[in-house]
């Protein structure tokens, strides 16, 4: 098998020179029709790796290659409806000369010609490179990385999370600067694309209106995906994804949506939205969705350092109280009943902590777990009930199995409110001497506003909040986090501006949570 390496794909403006991340990047899900004949060879439009490559959810001896093949991504991509063979290989070393493993898979239109490869087989906690061809076509290289041998002892682990980047309100230049850090993984909390149709104002636009259907949320996702500096993160590192709201609508709850829709509606339209974060994400073949549904929480281990626990608080949660929005709890806020997670997540979510051997246990997942008084006025109180606010009962379960069962040193990193925060977890909030159970680190987006009109009420409501210990509105970024056996170390890392590509980028703060000693500290 002969691959073709061109250095029209390397990107050069990358520090990284190691391995080529040019303009796309291909790997499948080996699942065809067995009446659509298979075409070994295929002219396209344009370059069919036009949205770049990426890999994700590493096990000890396992990763997702993904690609798409997408000559024309912004109009259904350009690809004849039939079954297309896609070669991939990967290989102990960035020129590819090591080959491990080597296979062709097939990307079907079911899928939009999306594959996703699930290689078996590989050494634990090691670097791999991977590529892949189609026709005379082949993609740049990527680069991915192996979890460490389950139980093993682990040393450290550096990883950054992001968040909320909306393409319409600023450029991607906090991953300009992500590409060149020392990470092992990169974890994405949600809101990967917006649904919204075009809006003024910003330096780039969404390329049709609001989206609904399948062939609308493929070209969103392409559109985002287009974006030379997030592919040039998703080839530098695997990925940990989940999502939030807007990968379908903003604010929707299981089946209930935001807007007025029938019900019949908005189950097509979850359905669409599922679909094409599959098709667009290096996730394995347990997640393909059943229609409206999609198998999306899940649990990675780190050798004996680390396990995330990855959620999913918007498939299954009740509807938001006291008709959403930010306001004094009603009853139903307060309702045992009223879920986040449905009860299924929630056990297994409890379970695996119960059980886990990890030095810290991670929970990913989207909105602020931490009580917040967004008022400064102590007569009115004001929440967010789409937070955990609006789901005070599942939070004190939570909280109260932290406090009981005590796992290894909780850490809870969250995105959603497009600012920085740091939060002591406690078993009671509004009793300040209460237990300290875990740590959340909340981190700002990618490109999403948050309004400069609200940082001087937050700032000001903090006096009433003395759990929170850090609090940032201005600023766009991600967090960088540091894992030894004995610390963690988050740096809130904050781009000068997202108007412009070439924006610099700083350490805002940074906070250490050592081993045993719940809540963090500020360096």
């Amino acid at each position: 098998m002969e691959f073709i390496n061109s250095d029209r794909f390397l990107i050069t403006q990358c520090k990284r020179r190691n391995f080529l991340l040019g303009a796309g990047f291909l790997t499948g899900l080996a699942v065809a029709s067995q009446l659509r004949p298979v075409m070994a060879q295929t002219r396209f439009s344009g370059y069919p790796f036009s949205l770049g490559v990426a890999s994700g959810d590493p096990l000890p001896d396992s990763v997702v290659l993904w690609t798409r093949l997408a000559p024309d991504p912004l109009n259904g991509g350009g690809v004849s409806p039939i079954n297309i063979p896609v070669q991939w290989r990967i290989a102990k070393d960035e020129n590819l000369t090591q080959v491990v493993q080597q296979g062709t898979v097939i990307a079907t239109p079911e899928l939009g010609h999306s594959v996703h490869v699930d290689v078996r087989g590989l050494e634990p906690e090691r670097w791999y490179w991977y590529q892949f061809q189609v026709g005379n076509e082949v993609s740049p290289i990527g680069r991915t990385r192996t979890a460490p041998a389950l139980f093993s002892s682990v040393q450290k682990l550096n990883f950054a999370f992001v968040s909320c980047q909306d393409w319409q309100n600023g450029y991607y230049t906090a991953y300009k600067h992500m590409a060149d850090e020392e990470l092992d993984l990169v974890v994405h909390l949600g809101d990967y694309i917006y649904e919204y149709g075009p809006q003024s104002g910003g330096p780039r636009q969404h390329n049709s209106p609001e989206i609904v259907t399948l062939a609308d949320y493929r070209n969103r996702h392409a559109l985002y995906k287009t974006d030379q500096n997030l592919q040039a993160v998703h080839a530098a590192f695997p990925w940990i994804v989940t999502w939030d709201d807007h990968e379908v609508e903003n604010n929707y709850a299981n089946f209930i949506p935001e807007d007025n829709q029938s019900q019949q509606a908005f189950v097509t339209r979850r359905a669409n939205a599922y679909q094409a974060y599959y098709e667009h994400m290096p996730l394995r073949l347990s997640s393909l969705p059943k229609k409206a549904s999609m198998q999306l929480y899940r649990r990675l281990t780190f050798g004996d350092l680390a396990e995330f626990n990855v959620l999913d608080t918007r498939q299954y949660r009740t509807d938001q109280p006291c008709n959403d929005g930010l306001k004094p709890l009603c009853n139903a806020a307060l309702d045992s009943k009223a879920t986040m997670t449905g009860a299924r997540q929630e056990g297994w979510l409890l379970r695996g902590l119960d059980q886990s051997k990890a030095r810290w246990n991670v929970i990913a997942q989207q909105t602020m777990l931490a009580q917040v008084d967004f008022n400064a006025d102590p007569g009115v109180q004001l929440f967010n009930v789409d937070q955990w606010d609006g789901y005070v009962a599942a939070r004190n379960r939570l909280l109260n199995f932290l406090n009981q069962r005590k796992p290894s040193n909780p850490i809870v990193i969250t995105g959603d409110i497009h600012s920085s925060w740091v939060h002591d977890l406690k078993s009671d909030f509004n009793n300040p001497l209460s237990a300290t159970v875990g740590t959340e680190f909340v981190g700002t987006s990618i490109t999403s506003d948050f309004p400069t009109s609200f940082i001087r009420p937050v700032q000001a409501a903090l006096r009433d909040n003395p759990h929170i210990k850090f609090f940032d509105g201005a600023f766009r970024g991600y967090v960088r986090c540091q894992l030894t056996q004995e610390r963690w170390q988050s740096d809130y890392r904050a781009v000068s501006t997202i108007t412009e590509e070439n924006a610099s980028i700083s350490t805002l703060a940074s906070f250490v949570v050592e081993n045993g000693q719940p809540g963090a500290k500020k360096v």
